[in-house]
Protein backbone atom coordinates (compact mmCIF):
# COMPACT_ATOMS: atom_id res chain seq x y z
CA UNK A 1 0.00 0.00 0.00
CA UNK A 2 0.85 3.44 -0.98
CA UNK A 3 -0.40 6.78 0.13
CA UNK A 4 -0.89 7.98 -3.01
CA UNK A 5 -2.78 5.04 -4.58
CA UNK A 6 -4.74 5.22 -1.46
CA UNK A 7 -6.13 8.95 -1.80
CA UNK A 8 -7.10 8.59 -4.96
CA UNK A 9 -9.31 5.77 -4.92
CA UNK A 10 -10.48 6.84 -1.79
CA UNK A 11 -11.23 10.29 -3.17
CA UNK A 12 -12.48 8.26 -6.83
CA UNK A 13 -15.06 6.01 -5.26
CA UNK A 14 -16.34 8.53 -3.02
CA UNK A 15 -16.81 10.72 -6.10
CA UNK A 16 -18.44 8.42 -7.53
CA UNK A 17 -21.02 7.68 -5.45
CA UNK A 18 -22.87 11.32 -5.45
CA UNK A 19 -24.87 11.83 -8.03
CA UNK A 20 -25.51 16.37 -9.37
CA UNK A 21 -28.58 16.35 -7.80
CA UNK A 22 -27.44 14.98 -4.59
CA UNK A 23 -24.46 17.86 -4.81
CA UNK A 24 -27.43 20.63 -6.12
CA UNK A 25 -25.61 20.83 -9.61
CA UNK A 26 -28.25 20.97 -12.53
CA UNK A 27 -27.77 17.72 -14.52
CA UNK A 28 -29.28 19.18 -17.92
CA UNK A 29 -30.94 16.04 -19.10
CA UNK A 30 -27.42 14.66 -20.56
CA UNK A 31 -26.19 11.55 -20.45
CA UNK A 32 -22.87 11.50 -18.35
CA UNK A 33 -19.70 9.80 -19.13
CA UNK A 34 -18.53 9.17 -15.66
CA UNK A 35 -20.67 7.89 -12.45
CA UNK A 36 -21.04 10.27 -10.17
CA UNK A 37 -19.58 14.08 -10.13
CA UNK A 38 -16.56 14.95 -12.39
CA UNK A 39 -13.69 16.21 -11.24
CA UNK A 40 -14.30 19.64 -12.49
CA UNK A 41 -17.49 19.18 -10.64
CA UNK A 42 -15.66 18.71 -7.17
CA UNK A 43 -13.29 21.43 -7.64
CA UNK A 44 -16.03 24.25 -8.35
CA UNK A 45 -17.97 22.63 -5.06
CA UNK A 46 -14.28 22.94 -3.56
CA UNK A 47 -14.01 26.53 -4.48
CA UNK A 48 -10.36 25.09 -5.56
CA UNK A 49 -9.13 24.88 -9.59
CA UNK A 50 -9.63 21.39 -11.66
CA UNK A 51 -6.05 21.35 -11.79
CA UNK A 52 -5.71 21.03 -7.95
CA UNK A 53 -8.12 18.89 -7.34
CA UNK A 54 -6.79 16.60 -10.07
CA UNK A 55 -3.40 16.77 -8.70
CA UNK A 56 -5.22 15.81 -5.02
CA UNK A 57 -6.61 13.17 -6.58
CA UNK A 58 -3.99 11.56 -8.14
CA UNK A 59 -2.19 11.18 -5.04
CA UNK A 60 -0.27 15.07 -4.91
CA UNK A 61 -0.69 15.55 -1.66
CA UNK A 62 1.96 17.58 -0.58
CA UNK A 63 1.42 20.87 0.99
CA UNK A 64 -2.59 20.29 1.16
CA UNK A 65 -3.83 22.90 3.86
CA UNK A 66 -6.74 21.42 6.36
CA UNK A 67 -9.14 24.29 4.53
CA UNK A 68 -8.77 23.10 1.22
CA UNK A 69 -9.50 19.37 2.60
CA UNK A 70 -12.60 20.33 4.48
CA UNK A 71 -13.97 22.46 1.68
CA UNK A 72 -13.19 19.21 -0.16
CA UNK A 73 -14.65 17.01 2.06
CA UNK A 74 -17.93 19.51 2.17
CA UNK A 75 -17.97 18.85 -1.70
CA UNK A 76 -17.97 14.99 -1.24
CA UNK A 77 -20.33 15.01 1.57
CA UNK A 78 -18.08 12.97 3.85
CA UNK A 79 -18.85 11.76 7.11
CA UNK A 80 -16.78 11.97 10.70
CA UNK A 81 -14.85 8.79 9.67
CA UNK A 82 -14.24 9.39 5.76
CA UNK A 83 -12.61 12.76 7.16
CA UNK A 84 -10.80 11.49 9.41
CA UNK A 85 -9.47 9.08 7.39
CA UNK A 86 -8.77 11.28 4.50
CA UNK A 87 -6.61 14.14 6.79
CA UNK A 88 -4.89 10.49 7.79
CA UNK A 89 -4.06 9.59 4.53
CA UNK A 90 -3.09 12.90 3.52
CA UNK A 91 -0.47 13.48 6.85
CA UNK A 92 0.50 10.08 6.84
CA UNK A 93 1.88 10.52 3.15
CA UNK A 94 5.42 10.34 1.87
CA UNK A 95 7.49 10.68 -1.20
CA UNK A 96 8.54 6.64 -0.28
CA UNK A 97 7.31 4.16 2.01
CA UNK A 98 7.91 0.92 2.56
CA UNK A 99 6.50 -1.49 5.62
CA UNK A 100 7.29 -1.27 8.98
CA UNK A 101 7.22 -3.11 11.90
CA UNK A 102 4.26 -1.52 14.28
CA UNK A 103 6.17 -1.00 18.30
CA UNK A 104 4.46 -3.97 20.16
CA UNK A 105 2.35 -3.18 22.67
CA UNK A 106 1.33 -5.00 25.75
CA UNK A 107 -1.89 -4.53 27.64
CA UNK A 108 -0.68 -2.82 30.98
CA UNK A 109 -2.03 -4.81 33.92
CA UNK A 110 -3.35 -2.56 35.33
CA UNK A 111 -5.96 -2.55 32.32
CA UNK A 112 -6.25 -5.99 33.15
CA UNK A 113 -7.35 -5.12 36.40
CA UNK A 114 -9.97 -2.75 35.51
CA UNK A 115 -11.50 -5.59 32.85
CA UNK A 116 -11.49 -8.33 35.25
CA UNK A 117 -13.97 -6.28 37.78
CA UNK A 118 -16.15 -5.18 34.60
CA UNK A 119 -19.31 -6.76 35.39
CA UNK A 120 -19.69 -7.50 31.42
CA UNK A 121 -18.16 -8.86 28.76
CA UNK A 122 -14.75 -6.67 27.90
CA UNK A 123 -12.20 -7.06 25.51
CA UNK A 124 -9.20 -4.88 24.62
CA UNK A 125 -8.33 -4.25 21.03
CA UNK A 126 -5.98 -2.65 18.72
CA UNK A 127 -6.78 -0.65 15.48
CA UNK A 128 -5.55 -4.07 13.73
CA UNK A 129 -8.51 -5.62 15.28
CA UNK A 130 -6.32 -8.29 17.34
CA UNK A 131 -7.73 -9.08 20.77
CA UNK A 132 -5.17 -8.50 23.26
CA UNK A 133 -7.04 -8.84 26.41
CA UNK A 134 -10.26 -9.76 27.55
CA UNK A 135 -12.17 -10.33 30.74
CA UNK A 136 -13.59 -14.22 31.40
CA UNK A 137 -17.19 -12.98 30.40
CA UNK A 138 -15.48 -11.57 27.31
CA UNK A 139 -13.96 -14.30 26.26
CA UNK A 140 -16.92 -16.77 27.32
CA UNK A 141 -19.17 -14.55 25.21
CA UNK A 142 -16.15 -14.49 22.29
CA UNK A 143 -15.86 -18.08 22.62
CA UNK A 144 -16.15 -19.58 18.90
CA UNK A 145 -13.58 -16.97 17.79
CA UNK A 146 -11.28 -17.34 21.18
CA UNK A 147 -11.56 -21.13 20.07
CA UNK A 148 -11.10 -20.55 15.83
CA UNK A 149 -8.53 -22.20 14.28
CA UNK A 150 -8.27 -18.58 12.69
CA UNK A 151 -5.12 -17.16 14.89
CA UNK A 152 -4.45 -15.42 16.31
CA UNK A 153 -7.30 -13.95 17.22
CA UNK A 154 -8.62 -11.38 15.32
CA UNK A 155 -12.41 -9.94 14.87
CA UNK A 156 -11.78 -9.54 11.09
CA UNK A 157 -9.76 -13.02 11.02
CA UNK A 158 -12.47 -14.71 12.28
CA UNK A 159 -15.10 -13.15 10.11
CA UNK A 160 -13.62 -13.82 7.01
CA UNK A 161 -11.74 -16.68 7.56
CA UNK A 162 -13.66 -19.02 9.64
CA UNK A 163 -16.86 -21.00 8.28
CA UNK A 164 -18.57 -20.76 11.52
CA UNK A 165 -18.53 -17.18 11.83
CA UNK A 166 -21.68 -16.08 9.48
CA UNK A 167 -23.75 -18.68 12.41
CA UNK A 168 -22.35 -16.56 14.84
CA UNK A 169 -22.85 -13.34 14.09
CA UNK A 170 -26.27 -12.62 14.86
CA UNK A 171 -25.71 -9.93 11.51
CA UNK A 172 -22.83 -11.18 9.63
CA UNK A 173 -23.15 -8.32 6.88
CA UNK A 174 -23.31 -5.70 9.60
CA UNK A 175 -20.13 -7.51 11.48
CA UNK A 176 -18.09 -8.33 7.79
CA UNK A 177 -19.02 -4.01 6.93
CA UNK A 178 -17.72 -3.13 10.29
CA UNK A 179 -14.62 -4.92 10.26
CA UNK A 180 -13.91 -3.57 6.53
CA UNK A 181 -14.93 0.39 7.86
CA UNK A 182 -12.42 -0.73 10.50
CA UNK A 183 -9.18 -1.62 9.00
CA UNK A 184 -9.74 1.00 6.12
CA UNK A 185 -9.40 3.81 9.19
CA UNK A 186 -6.40 2.12 10.85
CA UNK A 187 -4.82 1.83 6.90
CA UNK A 188 -5.36 5.64 7.51
CA UNK A 189 -3.16 6.05 10.99
CA UNK A 190 -0.91 3.06 10.06
CA UNK A 191 -0.35 2.93 6.42
CA UNK A 192 2.60 1.55 6.00
CA UNK A 193 2.54 -1.01 8.86
CA UNK A 194 3.73 -4.23 8.54
CA UNK A 195 1.14 -6.68 10.40
CA UNK A 196 -1.70 -4.49 9.09
CA UNK A 197 -0.43 -4.87 5.34
CA UNK A 198 0.44 -8.68 5.96
CA UNK A 199 -3.38 -9.06 7.59
CA UNK A 200 -4.65 -7.53 4.57
CA UNK A 201 -3.21 -9.61 1.88
CA UNK A 202 -3.80 -12.44 4.02
CA UNK A 203 -7.63 -11.71 4.10
CA UNK A 204 -7.66 -10.68 0.54
CA UNK A 205 -5.97 -13.36 -1.03
CA UNK A 206 -8.33 -16.28 0.91
CA UNK A 207 -11.97 -14.24 1.14
CA UNK A 208 -13.74 -13.17 -1.79
CA UNK A 209 -15.96 -11.47 0.23
CA UNK A 210 -13.47 -9.23 1.82
CA UNK A 211 -11.86 -8.46 -1.71
CA UNK A 212 -15.20 -7.32 -2.43
CA UNK A 213 -16.09 -4.79 0.64
CA UNK A 214 -12.02 -4.14 0.54
CA UNK A 215 -12.47 -2.32 -3.17
CA UNK A 216 -15.41 -0.57 -1.58
CA UNK A 217 -12.84 2.41 0.29
CA UNK A 218 -15.94 2.49 3.13
CA UNK A 219 -14.45 3.64 6.43
CA UNK A 220 -16.12 3.62 10.08
CA UNK A 221 -15.97 4.66 13.58
CA UNK A 222 -17.57 1.68 15.38
CA UNK A 223 -17.93 3.56 19.01
CA UNK A 224 -20.89 2.26 19.98
CA UNK A 225 -24.40 0.09 18.63
CA UNK A 226 -26.10 -2.98 18.62
CA UNK A 227 -24.74 -6.29 18.79
CA UNK A 228 -26.36 -9.66 17.90
CA UNK A 229 -24.63 -12.90 18.87
CA UNK A 230 -25.42 -16.60 18.25
CA UNK A 231 -24.18 -18.19 21.12
CA UNK A 232 -23.42 -22.24 21.09
CA UNK A 233 -24.08 -22.15 24.92
CA UNK A 234 -26.85 -19.49 25.36
CA UNK A 235 -28.49 -19.36 22.23
CA UNK A 236 -29.11 -15.37 20.85
CA UNK A 237 -27.81 -12.66 23.20
CA UNK A 238 -28.47 -8.89 22.38
CA UNK A 239 -25.62 -6.57 23.19
CA UNK A 240 -25.25 -2.88 23.50
CA UNK A 241 -21.35 -1.91 22.69
CA UNK A 242 -19.35 0.83 23.92
CA UNK A 243 -15.89 1.41 23.04
CA UNK A 244 -13.20 3.48 24.46
CA UNK A 245 -9.63 4.74 23.72
CA UNK A 246 -7.83 3.79 26.97
CA UNK A 247 -6.11 6.92 27.95
CA UNK A 248 -2.87 5.50 28.83
CA UNK A 249 -2.58 3.56 25.23
CA UNK A 250 -4.53 5.99 22.51
CA UNK A 251 -4.03 2.67 20.03
CA UNK A 252 -6.71 0.80 21.76
CA UNK A 253 -9.65 0.37 22.46
CA UNK A 254 -11.71 -1.21 25.43
CA UNK A 255 -15.36 -2.58 24.47
CA UNK A 256 -17.87 -3.36 26.55
CA UNK A 257 -21.01 -5.42 25.49
CA UNK A 258 -24.15 -4.80 28.23
CA UNK A 259 -27.37 -6.63 28.15
CA UNK A 260 -30.99 -5.07 28.63
CA UNK A 261 -31.56 -5.12 32.25
CA UNK A 262 -33.84 -8.09 32.83
CA UNK A 263 -34.07 -9.16 29.44
CA UNK A 264 -33.36 -12.84 28.55
CA UNK A 265 -29.92 -11.65 27.35
CA UNK A 266 -29.17 -10.30 31.05
CA UNK A 267 -30.22 -13.88 31.98
CA UNK A 268 -27.71 -15.42 29.49
CA UNK A 269 -25.01 -13.30 30.67
CA UNK A 270 -25.67 -14.23 34.37
CA UNK A 271 -26.09 -18.02 33.42
CA UNK A 272 -22.41 -17.60 31.28
CA UNK A 273 -21.06 -16.10 34.37
CA UNK A 274 -22.43 -18.68 37.01
CA UNK A 275 -21.32 -21.92 34.54
CA UNK A 276 -17.58 -19.47 35.04
CA UNK A 277 -17.73 -19.43 38.68
CA UNK A 278 -18.19 -22.92 38.73
CA UNK A 279 -15.28 -24.06 36.38
CA UNK A 280 -13.57 -21.73 38.39
CA UNK A 281 -14.00 -23.29 41.79
CA UNK A 282 -13.93 -27.07 40.40
CA UNK A 283 -10.37 -26.05 39.16
CA UNK A 284 -9.71 -24.69 42.43
CA UNK A 285 -10.71 -27.72 44.33
CA UNK A 286 -8.96 -29.74 42.31
CA UNK A 287 -5.72 -28.15 42.91
CA UNK A 288 -6.64 -27.72 46.22
CA UNK A 289 -6.70 -32.35 46.49
CA UNK A 290 -3.82 -32.34 44.98
CA UNK A 291 -1.90 -30.27 47.32
CA UNK A 292 -2.68 -32.07 49.60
Amino acid sequence: MDAASQIRDFLTTRRARITPDAAGLPSHGRRRRVEGLRRDEVAMLAGISVEYYTRLERGNAGGVSREVLDAVADALQLDEAERTHLADLVRNARPTGAPRRSPAVRVRPGVQRVLDVIDAPAIVRNGRLDVLAANHLGRAIYAPMFDSPATPTNFARYAFLDPDAPAFFGDWDSASNDCVGLLRAEVGRDLYGRELTDLIGQLSTRSDAFRVLWARHDVRLHRRGPKVLHHPLVGEVSLHQESFTLPGDPSLMLAVYSPEPGSGSDDAIRMLASWIAADASSVASEQTTRAT
